[in-house]
């Protein structure tokens, strides 16, 4: 279905919500260890290490040789923040690079406002919506939206993958790129469990203390049906640590609950609908689609 074949959620598909559903994942503890990469840090380097440390509640370590095989663990530096395993057939470094990389070429060459993406949450001319991702992961998608000129606010629960982002956000600033750092400024990451802070963001609005945002957009984690080599190794190792996101359910119906005018769900293209909710329409591509559950019409 198109844009032109929105059909708005009806009030009684909008779940009245009147707890908060605990969130299965709340009892999850990421313990990572922190690996200096250089011989001789700096103290600062060694301060930043300790603070992240402290975060992931692991420890400070100068080398890997006390780490099993297939443990995973940071690894900082100069060149930043990095997640790694223990071992020779290990998978790549895992990291949050706004500076280069695929994400610099994308923002340069992605296609712009004709990316599904920015269709998906109703980017147009004359509007750049507030985008709730309630679901951050490494933040792909939220830097393509910030490059096109949405304000983004990021959900992430998982404490390694928050310093992850952190650690992104943080070298993109102090770059001397003017465009970059004007997009990171439309970026504002609040750690934590995203169906509880959702659920808090709902309150404040019925209490006219805070505007909702636009579009809440989920991304969610699901189990992998088999372990088939089409799951990349780095992927792999990202779910171990961030798990599933058995909740998505329930953050869909605080999603519909919470956004002004639409809800948008990333997913694999032969999914089913998350939480068996057919959408008003849906944005396809080879391998992934975006289902759009409408709200209200949005603005001209």
């Amino acid at each position: 279905m198109g844009e032109m074949g929105d059909v708005f959620l009806p009030p009684k598909s909008r779940t009245s919500i009147k707890n908060e559903a605990p969130s299965l994942m709340e009892n999850f503890k990421e313990k990572i260890d922190v690996i200096l990469s250089t011989p001789e840090p700096s103290d600062a380097l060694i301060e930043k290490a300790e603070l992240v440390a402290s975060a992931v509640g692991g420890r400070v370590l100068q080398s890997v040789q006390s780490l099993e095989e297939g443990a995973v663990y940071l690894v900082l530096g100069d060149e930043g923040l990095l997640l790694r395993t223990v071992g020779k057939k290990s998978p790549g470094s895992i990291r949050v690079d706004f500076v280069g990389g695929a994400a610099n070429h994308r923002r340069l060459h992605g296609g712009g406002t004709g990316q599904m993406v920015a269709k998906a949450v109703g980017v147009k001319k004359q509007f750049r919506p507030h985008v709730l991702d309630a679901t951050a992961g490494l933040a792909g998608d939220a830097f393509v939206l910030a490059g096109l000129g949405c304000r983004m606010t990021l959900m992430e629960r998982s404490k390694v993958v928050q310093q992850l982002i952190e650690d992104g956000l943080s070298r993109a600033r102090n770059t001397d790129n003017f465009e970059l750092t004007n997009i990171i400024e439309r970026i504002t990451l609040i750690p934590g469990d995203s169906s509880k802070l959702m659920h808090r963001w709902l309150q404040e609005v019925n209490q006219s203390i805070k505007e909702p945002p636009d579009v809440v957009f989920l991304d969610p984690m699901f189990p992998e049906k088999n372990s088939s080599a089409a799951v990349k190794k780095e992927m792999q190792v990202f779910q171990k640590i961030i798990g599933k996101d058995e909740d998505a359910n329930n953050l869909l119906s605080v999603a519909i609950e919470l956004a002004k005018y639409r809800v948008v769900v990333k997913r694999p293209k032969k999914a089913p609908f998350l939480g068996e909710q057919t959408p008003s329409h849906q944005i396809a591509g080879k391998s992934s689609r975006f289902d759009v559950y409408t709200i209200a019409k949005l603005p001209l």
